[in-house]
């Protein structure tokens, strides 16, 4: 038999898919990287897994693992390779909430474990845009981030347990639900944010978080970034530290939102540079229960804070939101980012972190970076500034990949300058490796290069991606 004919009777014919039937997954949501694989597989469980994997090993076949398909730098691109996507691996197999734990298939919908948790008063607390598509696989894959981070940490931090199925096809069960295990290397943390490059993440145990039982919300506009950072440390310090998101919204975000997305509506009557949108979360009933007078706590010590700040000048205008409709409101408008971004072309999009003084400094250096540059350049910010990460958009004047590129070293540069990180949470896949080969330490390059050998000599599982060959520079 051929490979795909293998390939069929290991775990059935109406989960090999060519031709056009595949299409589905041969574009990914920038539009930017079209694949051509040779199939794509929907493997039902881990063992289909398995067995894929060691027929590619025998046949020396690329594999390409995809789930949602929403990542932003072709880390699911697929030319001449097996394509296996793992959305028929989608079962919330439990929720423990004495363990406050869930395990869960790699093809898991996002949002659906949200809603299988919130039917136990619990969280699974990764949350941003794409919820409603993206998979448990692929933000295992990419340490996706979003925005909760402030509170509850990266998906690193979320996860007790994986199972993996290795180049070779072996298994490696790690699916404990264990809080302290240092047993040996910590395997589940490296193929955590690997991208498939290292192994093929097919289930996970993850933590859940009580839900909260009442949120304050609100968008805020404050004269500065530094304004902003007192105002953060304000509202950590009066709620006991229970800021979820805090999030940067420039001028010229407001105005891109205005234009792009239908029926949009300005956060103020009036205009400012710096808006903030943040939310505390309480789990405690002191803080969620409303008051005779229909006042809730929460929101109350939300209000009071901020209008302490409106009288010292720390806050130029402040707007809580009242009920969930406007909460929601608040939220579409922070969640309309890659809309936004991306409406308009060509387009340099960068995912960078830097510690939380030095946002306005690399913005600032930035923009004047830009205008050297290319003088009729536009730039497009919002950034999850409660943890220093800025989603950063160039918009040069022309189609020149000459030009794009020198914007991007211009970012690196900036970035490297502050002690930053040039991937913050989107991962790297095609889009970041020339950084990675510029910038990125070279015994750190070595160790990772060692470490994709040693687990994939072939070198078939997601080639290309992530970590980069040729010359350390």
């Amino acid at each position: 038999m051929n490979m795909l004919d293998q390939i069929r009777a290991a775990i059935g014919a109406d989960a090999v898919l060519t031709g056009s039937d595949m299409d589905r997954w041969c574009q990914d949501w920038t539009g930017q990287y079209i694949s051509q694989p040779i199939a794509v597989l929907r493997p039902r469980h881990t063992q289909h897994v398995s067995q894929i994997m060691k027929i590619a090993v025998a046949t020396q076949t690329s594999v390409v693992p995809v789930s949602g398909n929403t990542g932003l730098n072709g880390g699911a691109h697929a030319i001449d390779a097996l394509m296996v996507s793992l959305d028929r691996m989608n079962t919330i197999e439990t929720i423990d909430t004495a363990g406050r734990t869930a395990t869960v298939g790699a093809g898991v919908i996002l949002s659906n474990l949200h809603d299988a948790a919130g039917a136990d008063d619990l969280i699974f607390p990764l949350t941003f845009g794409a919820r409603g598509s993206a998979m448990i696989g692929g933000v295992l894959s990419t340490n996706a981030g979003g925005s909760n981070v402030l509170r509850y940490g990266n998906t690193r931090d979320l996860v007790l347990g994986i199972e993996v199925v290795m180049a070779n096809g072996n298994i490696m069960n790690l699916m404990g639900a264990l809080h302290k295990d240092n047993a040996g290397l910590n395997l589940k943390h490296l193929m955590i944010g690997a991208e498939g490059t290292l192994g093929i993440i097919t289930r996970a145990v993850v933590k859940l978080f009580p839900k909260p039982q009442a949120y304050a919300t609100a968008m805020v506009a404050v004269a500065s970034l530094d304004d902003a950072l007192t105002l953060l440390h304000a509202v950590q310090e009066a709620t006991g530290q229970s800021v979820e998101a805090f999030e940067y919204m420039p001028r010229a975000y407001i105005d891109g939102h205005l234009k792009t997305v239908a029926g949009a509506r300005p956060p103020f009557d009036d205009t400012y540079d710096v808006n903030i949108l943040i939310e505390v979360g309480a789990t405690a009933p002191r803080d969620a229960q409303p008051l005779p007078d229909g006042s809730v706590p929460i929101t109350s010590l939300l209000e009071a804070t901020l209008g302490e700040m409106l009288d010292t000048g720390g806050v130029l205008d402040a707007v809580v939101a009242q009920n969930d409709t406007q909460r929601a409101q608040m939220w579409a408008r922070r969640e309309a980012a890659a809309e936004i971004a991306f409406a308009k072309r060509p387009f340099v999009d960068t995912d960078i972190a830097v510690a939380l003084p030095d946002v306005a400094v690399f913005l600032d250096r930035m923009t004047a970076r830009l205008a050297t540059l290319d003088p009729t350049a536009t730039e497009l910010v919002v950034a999850h500034l409660g943890d220093g990460n800025i989603h950063y958009t160039a918009y040069p004047s022309r189609d020149d990949d000459t030009l794009k590129s020198a914007i991007r070293s211009a970012v690196e540069d900036e970035v490297q300058a502050l002690a930053g990180s040039f991937s913050a949470e989107h991962g790297v896949g095609l889009s970041k490796l020339a950084t990675m080969q510029r910038r990125k330490d070279k015994t750190a390059l070595t160790t990772m290069r060692a470490i994709k050998t040693a687990l994939d000599p072939q070198g078939i599982l997601n080639p290309g991606k992530t970590i980069p060959h040729g010359d350390i520079v």
